[in-house]
């Protein structure tokens, strides 16, 4: 498996010169202050110059297709994602400074990184954002199919995404570990070697999964559909070991106190690491430069400190 490029996000006085959207815009957007963060690495993601390969269900027959710089119907922007993915998305039923409506759920609002970082975005394009929740595995086909315009959900630009849409600079980068039950076998375990033989579950059609077939003589189990279901089978006991995004380790464990990270000693667990990408039809240069230059006028201190604040607020 092979990993995006790196590359640096620009220093702070030149954000100010390109910004579309101001520091305070930004933190008020997302409805928190500033903290002072360690900054992060941020990968490049495929756009334009993946354009060479389509799908049958490409950008031309896309009803959100548009290269003139409008998304959309240029004034509500249909985020897809899954609200159910905290703390990148999640759902809850009370709006707040930091929520927007669910539009195909009554009386739902999505809350969560991906949210602010799609508050960004909107403000950039003029438009308003409104979440279109949905299952992961069906949004590439929703976004070419018309029924959103850009997929906000925590996705990654791999390879195989990239023949069929496109992707914006990483606005986040995170890393694999593996949960288990505190009294398991494993919970000691320090290495991807001592899981050969153990029966570890990802979830569908995500890096969650693909990571599984690092580990040496694993019992690799049928993905599930989501998160939830993944710590669900862990705790009935259907299986040894979940895979899971590191960035969220406190959340994931503050939520379920009968599980633990495994600590691989250095060099020993998963190398890969998993970048989220807005995803928008192909065919759309100057949406995707516009996204790309609102992404970046957010630091990577304000990304970190957007990202612990949703830490903090998702739902045990």
């Amino acid at each position: 498996m092979t990993t995006d490029s790196r590359t640096a996000i620009t220093n702070a006085t030149q954000d100010e010169k390109r910004q579309h959207v101001s520091r305070r815009d930004f933190l008020k957007l997302s409805g928190i202050s500033a903290l002072s963060i360690a900054g992060m690495t941020v990968l490049t993601a495929c756009g334009p110059a993946a354009q060479s390969s389509t799908t049958d269900n490409s950008s031309a027959s896309s009803a959100s297709a548009s290269n003139d710089g409008t998304l959309g119907d240029g004034k509500t922007l249909r985020i897809g994602m899954e609200a159910a993915y905290a703390p990148y998305n999640w759902q809850v039923s009370e709006a707040s400074d930091h929520t927007i409506p669910i539009q195909n759920v009554s009386g739902a609002y999505a809350d969560g990184y991906d949210v602010q970082m799609a508050k960004v975005v909107a403000n950039a394009l003029g438009m308003e954002p409104v979440a279109v929740k949905m299952s992961f595995t069906g949004l590439i086909d929703a976004l070419n199919n018309g029924q959103i315009d850009i997929i906000m959900a925590g996705m990654s630009a791999t390879e195989e995404r990239c023949q069929a849409i496109d992707f914006s600079d990483p606005y986040f980068e995170g890393g694999f570990g593996l949960l288990v039950k505190s009294d398991s076998q494993y919970a000691s375990a320090t290495s991807l070697e001592d899981f050969s033989g153990a029966a570890v579950l990802g979830q569908k059609d995500t890096m969650l999964d693909d990571v599984i077939d690092d580990i040496p003589g694993v019992n690799h189990l049928t993905p599930v559909d989501s998160v939830p279901s993944q710590i669900s089978q862990l705790n009935q006991g259907t299986c040894d070991a979940i895979t899971f995004n590191t960035e969220n380790t406190d959340g994931f464990l503050r939520a379920n106190p009968g599980l633990v990270a495994v600590q691989f000693a250095e060099g020993k667990g998963f190398t890969e690491t998993v970048p989220a990408n807005a995803g928008i039809a192909k065919g759309q240069d100057a949406v995707l430069a516009k996204i790309n230059d609102a992404l970046a006028t957010v630091s990577t201190d304000e990304r970190q400190s957007v990202f612990d604040a949703c830490v903090e607020r998702q739902p045990a």
